[in-house]
């Protein structure tokens, strides 16, 4: 039960124009962002049993006033002094497992340097990886928090799990064209990533969705 996948084989997102418009119209980017982030997750509804999300409605999934897990516990790299503090943190979470909490800064150096090659996706982590782009106030998004927590320790060493709160990091959200969350970018090491969006009925069902994109997009056991 999966939601439905956006494929980027021609990465159409990531060409040289749309590049430049992001970083030269950066603060319109992150309101009109920041407006769909709000009114996805804000209108939520329940779907049928077989039903899956679209790229632009991936909060649907989950019916308001779900009883929701806390939110599971992350390794903040944003409030370290400095850059080369916030590395080693993040790679050891990778190692031993746990969900990375990324701010520009690490992303450039440990994703993607998209002020350095506009025209081109090059993937600068030694793992595969997903990105969970949230927001505290989002449902959905607290029900597979510490489902992706499970994850990452379930495959520590062999996939890195971030994770990108779309009201802080404003501009990364805008880079990749989120406008409903939870949403989450799929990476394998080599080749061009893929988007999803939503989650399933269940916690069991959520779990499983994200093994078989893991095993399915990622290429990883």
């Amino acid at each position: 039960m999966n939601p439905e996948k956006v494929k980027m084989t021609k990465f159409e997102r990531f060409d040289c124009q749309m590049c430049k418009a992001i970083i030269m119209k950066r603060m319109l980017g992150v309101v009109l962002v920041t407006a769909l982030i709000a009114s996805s997750c804000g209108n939520s509804k329940a779907k049928s049993e077989g039903s899956v999300a679209s790229a632009e409605n991936s909060a649907g999934l989950v019916a308001a006033g779900t009883n929701q897990e806390p939110a599971a516990p992350v390794t903040t790299v944003s409030d370290s002094s400095s850059l080369a503090g916030s590395e080693v943190v993040a790679d050891t979470a990778q190692v031993k497992g746990g969900t990375v909490l990324l701010n520009k800064a690490v992303f450039l150096t440990k994703v993607w340097n998209y002020e350095k090659s506009p025209q081109q996706w090059v993937y600068l982590g030694e793992r595969p990886a997903i990105i969970d782009f949230y927001a505290d106030w989002c449902g959905p998004c607290k029900i597979a928090s510490p489902i992706l927590e499970e994850i990452s320790h379930e495959f520590a060493g062999k996939v890195d799990v971030y994770k990108i709160d779309t009201q802080k990091e404003q501009e990364l959200a805008a880079v990749f064209g989120i406008r409903g969350i939870p949403a989450f970018l799929y990476i394998p090491k080599n080749g061009k990533p893929t988007m999803t969006s939503g989650i399933a009925r269940s916690k069991e069902d959520t779990k499983a969705m994200f093994v078989d994109n893991i095993k399915e997009i990622l290429k990883v056991d």
